[in-house]
């Protein structure tokens, strides 16, 4: 920034937060649309040029963010309303999330730019949106010949769910995540083992649709550098072991309409589910469940994923990962799980997911339910079929749905003439790569099924 100007009003609120948190550095960060948090480190000392101005990237080291080595540098914006101090990782750190910018405009390839054009389309529509998310990792380390297993020896039960024993062991990581959320005001609520050995989730509550995003890629980032530090790996794979319980991502979605809720009705005769919800609820479930083939190559986004929804049965004895489209009751055998009239869980993500695009994905179909007052049929229904079976079903169904690609699309309007290639076609073509270069690996099963086999 030019010494001779003024600081900004944004310089004198950042520098006020760093000064309250005692923070001596700030982590400018942001995800391209793989996920990847990618951040520079920032000194206090920097702040008002940060505030007023951003900080530079080279947008194709970055990774998946839609530029070439010869385009000109995406600029981190600061969103001061995401300032989060985290000295339990670092003493005087703090984070705080940042809008890419290109040439002064929001970059149509930034997951966060393209969540929030879908929140002030929401907005539009006459709706807040609200949600939850549930985040599920394993705890890992490798054993002496290199192979990952849990990072407690002694978590090796065929249904360790919920085990007070296995909770108490890993005490020391849960109790610190758990404080770390808590004195953020993120309200952790509970902290469990999962149905894997080695798995875990600790859960927070809900909150707006960005800001819920920001704390998950919030807390994958203290996950891993907090499991580091005691010498175990965090990990959000979908599917870490065949014969166990994959990892999801579970959203909780539900609207309000100034401030008040949208998705529960009192009156019986208005809601012939029988779950007290609304037409728009219904609608809205709707949508979800006939976009769910494409909205699977959003919340379900690697080749591993699919591992994990095509699934048919675990050590433990259940997948917990929907198969078909189908909607119902506080049944977490479907897609969509109403746990109650006030929010709808959607149950087909995975660890792997982006929060952003995955939200994003999800207000995008739902609304489209409302809009067309769609109906979700009976209870245990779907649209009918099943998921998609691989990543590469999942693009193809990604590619012939217009909702789910103008999802991807939603800030490229705000670049008519720069001759962009679609953000859909960039991210099913950046996945399609993916799926082949996983199919193109020869793997020990094939060495196992084929050496000897003619």
């Amino acid at each position: 920034m030019d010494p001779r100007k003024e600081p900004t009003v944004s310089a004198n609120r950042l520098a006020a937060l760093c000064e309250a948190a005692g923070t001596k550095f700030l982590l400018a960060l942001f995800v391209d649309l793989n996920g990847k948090p990618c951040a520079k480190l920032v000194p206090v000392e920097a702040v008002d040029e940060f505030a007023t101005d951003g900080v530079g990237f080279a947008g194709y080291a970055v990774g998946a963010m839609g530029q070439e080595p010869k385009d000109p540098d995406l600029i981190a914006i600061p969103d001061l309303d995401s300032f989060t101090p985290v000295p339990f990782v670092k003493e005087g750190l703090a984070i705080v999330h940042c809008d890419p910018h290109v040439l002064g405009k929001p970059w149509p390839f930034a997951p966060r730019n393209i969540l929030k054009a879908l929140v002030q389309q929401a907005a539009d529509a006459g709706f807040e949106a609200w949600v939850g998310a549930e985040v599920e990792y394993f705890l890992l380390k490798r054993n002496a010949t290199g192979e990952l297993v849990p990072a407690d020896d002694d978590d090796t039960a065929a249904q360790p769910c919920y085990d007070a024993r296995a909770v108490t062991r890993m005490y020391d990581h849960l109790a610190a995540i758990s404080v770390a959320m808590n004195q953020l005001g993120w309200g952790n609520y509970a902290n469990d083992h999962e149905d894997g050995s080695g798995q875990f989730e600790q859960n927070f509550k809900f909150a707006e649709a960005l800001t819920t995003a920001d704390r998950v890629i919030t807390l994958r980032y203290l996950l891993s550098v907090l499991a580091a530090e005691r010498g175990m790996i965090a990990t959000f794979m979908p599917k870490p072991y065949a014969n166990k319980t994959g990892s999801g991502l579970h959203l909780h979605l539900s609207l309000t309409s100034g401030g008040a809720p949208v998705f529960p009705v009192d009156d019986a005769a208005e809601d012939p589910t029988g779950l007290g919800l609304s037409d728009t609820a219904c609608a809205f479930v709707a949508g979800i469940l006939e976009h769910a083939s494409a909205l699977q190559a959003v919340i379900a986004p690697t080749v591993n994923s699919y591992k994990r929804t095509s699934a048919t049965t675990t050590a433990s004895g259940a997948s917990w990962a929907p198969r078909s489209p189908t909607w119902g009751g506080n049944d977490r055998t479907h897609y969509i799980r109403i746990p109650d009239k006030q929010r709808l869980e959607l149950r087909g993500g995975d660890g792997s997911a982006n929060p952003y695009l995955a939200i994003a994905g999800a207000l995008a179909a739902g609304l489209d339910g409302v809009k067309r007052s769609a109906d979700p049929g009976a209870l245990g229904s779907g649209p009918g079929g099943s998921l998609p079976l691989t990543l590469l079903h999942a693009v193809e169904a990604l590619e012939a749905d217009p909702v789910v690609t103008a999802m991807l699309d939603a800030v490229l309007g705000e670049w008519p003439d720069a001759g962009l290639p679609s953000v859909a076609t960039y991210f099913a073509q950046l996945k399609r790569e993916e799926f082949f270069a996983w199919h193109a690996h020869v793997s020990s099963w094939e060495h196992d099924r084929y050496l000897t086999a003619f």
